[in-house]
């Protein structure tokens, strides 16, 4: 059975992660939140000095293997640190997540190839500059959630890889939402092979990000994580040796896109309950001072039902993401339709609950000079994030 009794090690990494995220990300989240050009966050001096914190601290390597330089931490232990860090700065922990994709995947596909590790992994746990930021290129402006579309062989990736003399030629464009897409250092780039197959006739490529023909798209202007740079991408006869195949098409390609979409679910799931905690707490310490009708407000019963309902739903949230971690621990990847069941509950949760808390607030709710406006912000896109919910459920239930 799942202990729910913290070791040392834990709280010693959520007690780090909680002061550093207090005193040192909240601040600087809320003040690039603020700007209305994206483009200004990702060129600020501020963006890149918190990330460089994060390295510093080793928040970007948590679950890669000690042996390449990682701190080799369990799901359930990162999945808590999430949980922190969402608290804190959901914006900056949503780069980080996909911010480690290249150095994951290689470590998972390919740990025998020390060419590779060599160059995409030791140095990305080694930097602590934060700047080493990697990102997974799979949608495009014409298939989005046509990504899990496997029967359909009408429809495949765009972005072609055509194989030459022993290097491939990368040509096409991924669309808006490539987390970190303007700023990373490197790719995962799903690229078709053999468009007879469908979306199975795509393979996995590991791209540097300073490869000659890669251009990358303004970063988009979103409703909440204005902290997450998301952009297009665009390859124009990219050239890369044909060693930088990691994972080949065929009919097995559906394994490796459900194991991304297994793991990176439970760390968007992580940032729901972070959110919704963020915005209860501070819900709950205005309505112990905010004076209405004679008393604090928390003790008017409307009031105390919306803070008791947020509560009950981040329990809930916790402890089903807690089992999504467990069977990850247990048979990496995990489950997927507990990751995704897991990821879809708490994400539904945190949109209802944040706004809620904004009802709280009142007038002060909608105010920027108040947070919980910007949680209710970010935690809508959490929806969308790593797939929309719909497609999700679908996906998830056909496992049933």
């Amino acid at each position: 059975m799942v202990d729910f009794e913290r070791t040392d090690t834990q709280e010693q990494l959520v007690a780090t992660a909680r002061e550093f995220g207090m005193g040192v990300v909240a601040p600087a989240e809320v003040e690039l939140d603020r700007i209305p050009d994206p483009e200004e966050v990702f060129a600020s001096d501020l963006f890149w000095s918190v990330m460089s914190q994060f390295f510093e601290l080793g928040f970007n390597r948590m679950a890669l293997p000690e042996a390449f330089g990682g701190l080799g931490l369990d799901p359930q232990t990162t999945g808590m640190v999430w949980e922190e860090l969402g608290r804190w700065g959901p914006g900056f922990a949503a780069s980080l997540m996909p911010g480690a994709v290249v150095p994951q995947l290689l470590s998972f596909l390919v740990p025998d190839r020390e060419d590779l590790i060599d160059e995409f992994v030791r140095p990305y746990c080694q930097d602590k500059t934060g700047r080493f930021i990697t990102a997974w290129c799979s949608s495009e402006p014409d298939v989005g959630s046509d990504g899990s579309n496997y029967e359909d062989l009408a429809v495949h990736h765009h972005t072609t890889a055509r194989l030459d003399g022993g290097r491939y030629t990368l040509n096409g464009a991924k669309s808006d939402f490539v987390s970190n897409g303007g700023i990373a250092s490197a790719y995962i780039v799903f690229a078709c092979v053999d468009p007879s197959m469908g979306i199975k006739g795509s393979a996995a490529f590991v791209v540097p990000g300073d490869a000659k023909g890669i251009s990358r798209g303004r970063a988009i202007d979103k409703t909440g994580l204005r902290t997450l740079n998301q952009s297009s991408v665009f390859f124009d006869d990219v050239e890369i040796p044909e060693g930088h195949l990691i994972f080949p098409h065929g009919e097995s390609y559906p394994m490796l896109h459900n194991a991304i979409i297994t793991v990176g679910n439970l760390a968007v799931g992580y940032l729901a309950v972070g959110l919704m905690r963020a915005a209860y707490e501070h819900a709950l310490e205005h309505c112990k001072s905010r004076i209405q009708w004679g008393k604090p407000i928390f003790e008017h019963q409307l009031v105390a039902k919306k803070l008791f309902e947020c509560w009950q739903a981040i329990e809930a949230c916790r402890a089903f993401l807690y089992k999504g971690s467990w069977l990850s621990k247990q048979n990496f990847p995990g489950d997927l339709k507990t990751s995704l069941g897991a990821k879809i509950f708490a994400t539904e949760m945190a949109v209802i609950h944040t706004a809620e808390m904004v009802q709280v607030l009142g007038g002060y709710g909608i105010s920027m000079e108040y947070p919980v406006e910007k949680y209710a912000r970010d935690a809508k896109l959490l929806k969308i994030m790593d797939g929309t919910n719909e497609i999700l459920m679908t996906k998830a239930a056909k496992h049933l």
